[in-house]
């Protein structure tokens, strides 16, 4: 869901967008995200491919397989997933799968988009605001530690919180040193009663929720300082929602066309299928 709010955010100021999911389609949260399908380009493997599809007008790239099952190590670097000629400003990518088993080797298959680079990723961190929840997301920070420090991988630089405006009492102060780091700077995501029962749909994400993320997308210079007008989610028709953005990564060097703004898609510690 963090993938496609920030998706919406980069395209409604006017940023040429490449969403990338990478889930097993069975497990993925994007099934709904496009009015249709577009079509595919094979992948490294004949059972593997890249379907290609709208979300108004940015670009929706999911990964289609014949097989039973699709581990992380087996979903197609990014160099595959290069809509060449289109330009890009920024990639979003949401990683998919479960985190430990991505940050166990992060350097092929989904995990690939946590590899250094130039323009560097971003990747996120998405957590709910649970104990449970942050004692998941230290042990994959421990693990993608260990890459980091090799120089092959890029740490996450920031904590998304999902379901709250706020951290329950007890949670924050239940969190490990590499979780703790990023406590100051978290975003917190509010609960959405509608995408909670619909899910991610081809509709606008809602207002709230986009909002919520716009400081953080400023911060990093992905979006301009001024306020999007809200009138562009006439991109995507009749607006959604009321009120009032794991894995992640811009495709540095990899094939993907467009200038060095990174931006994020999700690692989430405790992802709901």
């Amino acid at each position: 869901m963090v993938a496609t709010v920030v998706a919406d955010v980069l395209q409604i100021a006017k940023r040429s967008v490449l969403m990338v999911d990478t889930a097993d389609p069975t497990r993925s949260g994007l099934g709904q995200a496009a009015r249709s399908e577009g079509p595919y380009v094979p992948g490294p493997h004949p059972a593997v491919a890249i379907r290609f599809s709208w979300r108004a007008q940015a670009l929706l790239a999911r990964v289609e397989t014949t097989l039973p099952v699709l581990a992380p190590g087996m979903v197609p670097p990014p160099r595959f997933w290069s809509p060449h000629p289109r330009h890009l400003d920024a990639t979003v990518v949401d990683i998919g799968h479960d985190p430990w088993r991505v940050a166990a080797h992060p350097l092929a298959g989904a995990g690939a988009w946590l590899r250094r680079g130039t323009p560097a990723p971003r990747p996120v961190l998405v957590v709910r605001p649970s104990i449970p929840s942050l004692a998941r997301a230290e042990q994959v920070l421990a693990r993608l530690e260990y890459w980091s420090n090799l120089g092959a991988t890029v740490m996450p630089v920031a904590l998304i919180v999902v379901g709250a405006k706020r951290w329950p009492s007890t949670v924050a102060g239940s969190a490990g040193r590499r979780v703790q780091a990023l406590l100051p700077g978290a975003v917190f995501v509010p609960h959405d009663p509608d995408v909670a029962v619909c899910g991610v749909t081809a509709e606008v994400t809602p207002s709230r929720l986009r909002a919520a993320v716009i400081p953080l997308l400023r911060h990093w210079g992905v979006v301009p300082v001024t306020k999007p007008s809200q009138s562009r989610s006439g991109l995507f028709g009749r607006a959604r929602g009321k009120g009032g953005a794991a894995d992640v990564a811009r495709a540095p060097d990899r094939g993907l066309s467009g200038p060095a703004t990174a931006t994020t898609g999700t690692t989430a510690a405790d992802r709901n299928p």
